[in-house]
């Protein structure tokens, strides 16, 4: 993100206001558009130029070529580590990253077989993401990597496994029931070990804690810039593993939000297409119908679920741990980032 970008200047955090939902959801939309993809490398460089003009004093004021700037290395750059993060498991690239594999897990009449697969291949761009969007500040190691993949990709395929089994044997529902319950199969299983994998993937911030740091007044800001230090300069008040533990379950909870309406909604509009005349004197128009729902939900929702909750969430330091209470900024609040 621009703030680990050199100067003593800090850009403007966002052109919506992040203390409401709605505006959230406009900032979340603006960092997940997948127009920032095709600014590449040299377009990269110069939206880093442009800001580090900016926060060195060179450029006095915002102007829609520096939002536009802004937009392309807020979505690009990690805000912990300063680099960007690869190109298919960023935000903005996730709609495009899950198309082909939610369009295989919600495949109709899959095998048991096919299931597992597409789990599988679920659960692996699931790590990848989570892994390069995570708080950074506590790395996780590659064994516990290893583990948190292999529990995730077993709780995924037991449960969509499972229940595709028994979906069959239920004796009391009529058949056109018993297909939209085996269309939501994969929902359920992705819900799960999609929550699930969050916390696996981020155990480590759990246990050893995350950064958090104290809420700069406009005073505070104001003495740095006079002394030409950046906010970023303002040491971490310690590792907090209350703080961690919120950031997990925020970003947990958020990819349920994510994952539900892109699971749920798309086979059951595919349902009612599939009685109509048209698709079924087309039944090769199937599989585009369902990559255009599933790409269109994925747009919708994907802004909706991420702003659900601040990237840089503010607590009261009181909330925490002992050695952090007296130790808050404005307000006596303390913020961290919460990852994605």
């Amino acid at each position: 993100m621009s703030a680990s970008l050199p100067g003593n200047r800090e850009l403007p955090e966002s052109q919506y206001d992040l203390s409401t939902y709605w505006g959230r959801v406009r900032h979340t939309a603006s960092i997940t558009d997948p127009r920032t993809l095709l600014a590449g490398k040299s377009g990269l460089e110069n939206a880093k130029k442009l800001i580090v003009a900016y926060k060195q004093g060179e450029i006095k004021e915002m102007t829609p070529e520096l939002w536009k700037a802004k937009k392309i290395v807020d979505s690009t750059i990690h805000p912990d580590t300063g680099k960007p993060v690869m190109l298919p498991f960023r935000m903005s690239c996730f709609a495009l990253s899950n198309l082909v594999v939610t369009a295989g897990m919600l495949t109709p009449g899959l095998s048991n077989t096919g299931t597992v697969l597409w789990q599988i291949t679920n659960q692996s761009l699931n790590v990848a993401i989570n892994n390069a969007n995570a708080n950074k500040s506590t790395p996780l190691s590659y064994s516990k990597l290893a583990q948190s993949y292999f529990l995730a990709v077993g709780a995924s395929c037991s449960v969509a496994v499972g229940l595709n089994s028994l979906v069959p044997r239920l004796k009391r529902v009529t058949p056109s029931t018993k297909l939209i319950l085996s269309r939501l199969v994969p929902f359920a299983a992705v819900a799960s070990a999609g929550f699930l994998n969050v916390f696996l993937m981020r155990g480590e911030e759990m246990r050893v804690g995350i950064d958090v740091y104290p809420v700069l007044s406009d005073a505070d800001k104001d003495k740095l810039a006079a002394e030409g230090r950046p906010e970023s300069d303002v040491p971490s008040l310690g590792k907090s593993r209350k703080a961690a533990t919120l950031a997990v379950g925020e970003t947990a909870l958020s990819r349920v939000l994510n994952s539900s309406p892109i699971m749920v909604v798309p086979p059951l509009i595919l349902v009612r297409l599939q009685r109509t005349q048209w698709l079924q004197n087309n039944p090769r128009m199937t599989l585009p119908v369902n990559l255009g729902l599933i790409l269109g939900m994925s747009y919708i929702a994907l802004p909706l679920a991420l702003a659900a909750f601040p990237q840089r969430q503010r607590i009261s330091a009181e909330s925490l741990e002992e050695e952090f209470h007296g130790r808050g900024g404005e307000g006596g609040m303390v913020v961290f980032n919460r990852g994605i």
